[in-house]
């Protein structure tokens, strides 16, 4: 046979070997991962929620993967130093992102074209690992005991309802500018430089109401300093079982939730995303670890790759929109 009638079939066999060795290399990749220690960022101070969910993971996932997952936290400009870090690593998955990732979505909104990173393309998910649901509450002298009477006191009094947050733009700012679209009331924000100073101005009468996550609130809630008057969940919070959902209390859909997840670098390889992946749902699925994230507030939760892909966008959207609609300026 001759060499010209040869070639195409050298050529075809050629290219069917770098297929195989191309299909080859990711099951290698991901059987070899990992072989050295993996850094999870957090893009804020230690102590918070983020921080404190990312360290529980991180020793569960060293266990799982027989590789010391490090904590760092890269704290700064509102979670962006931190995420911007991670969306710029090399993609092989020793680099990764404890996110808050309610703030992320909001911060693309908040702060486009100011964000050095696209919060919906910089990132390959991993997984949604835990959300922190959050509460109306008022000060036991303003005179509503459910959440109706809330809105017909603020309907009565267009103003007179005051409503503290975190922050501009914080989760618990932007779940009130929803309410008020929702129930349709006209109410005061209040923007405090942090929980900790909204709550005992609350406390002290100094502002009526707020919106506040489940873990920062509770333990005055159940000292009777606060009136829970409903949870902005889908279900009821185990912390605060005698209080209803907001749908229960008669604003139905308002749902509402902090949520938290791992991410890596965009184009980190599929076999090390779905490795992380499956070490992540044996381990959300643990009591010891379900107890340890609902002591920080959290409801620990898992989804797929895609899932968590879908719900960052289904976030940014829903912030955006809301962003939009209320003329929320970044500070």
């Amino acid at each position: 046979m001759s060499d010209l009638r040869l070639r195409p079939r050298r050529a075809l066999l050629l290219s069917l070997l770098a297929l195989c060795t191309g299909a080859a290399a990711p099951a290698l990749a991901a059987d070899a991962y990992p072989d050295k220690p993996i850094r999870l960022i957090v893009p804020y101070p230690p102590g918070g929620a983020t921080d404190v969910i990312g360290r529980v993971l991180a020793q569960e996932l060293t266990g799982a993967l027989g590789q010391s997952v490090i904590v760092e936290n890269r704290a700064g400009a509102a979670g962006n130093i931190g995420a911007d870090q991670v969306a710029k690593a090399q993609p092989d998955g020793y680099t990764l992102l404890m996110g808050a990732l309610t703030s992320h979505s909001i911060n693309a909104a908040l702060y486009r074209g100011r964000v050095t990173y696209d919060v919906e393309k910089s990132f390959a998910p991993v997984s949604i690992v835990g959300t922190v649901p959050l509460v109306f509450v008022v000060n036991p002298s303003v005179q509503a005991n459910d959440l109706k009477q809330l809105i017909a006191l603020a309907k009565s009094r267009p103003g007179y309802i005051t409503m503290a947050s975190a922050g501009n733009g914080s989760p618990q700012h932007l779940a009130g500018e929803m309410f008020k679209r929702a129930a349709g009331v006209d109410i005061l924000h209040v923007p405090y430089k942090g929980s900790g100073p909204a709550m005992t101005d609350l406390m002290g009468g100094q502002v009526l109401s707020m919106i506040e996550t489940v873990p920062a609130s509770q333990s005055s809630i159940k000292a009777g300093k606060l009136r829970a008057l409903a949870v902005t969940s889908a279900q009821r919070v185990a912390a605060l079982p005698d209080v209803p959902t907001a749908a229960e209390a008669g604003l139905p859909g308002f749902e509402v939730s902090s949520m938290f997840g791992i991410v890596a670098p965009a184009g980190t390889p599929a076999p090390v995303i779905d490795r992380l992946n499956g070490e992540l749902k044996k381990i959300l699925a643990k009591p010891g670890v379900k107890a340890s994230l609902l002591n920080q507030g959290a409801i620990a939760e898992w989804t797929t790759p895609a899932d968590a892909g879908a719900r960052v966008s289904a976030e940014v959207a829903r912030w955006t929109k809301v962003i939009d609609e209320a003329g929320v300026k970044p500070e």
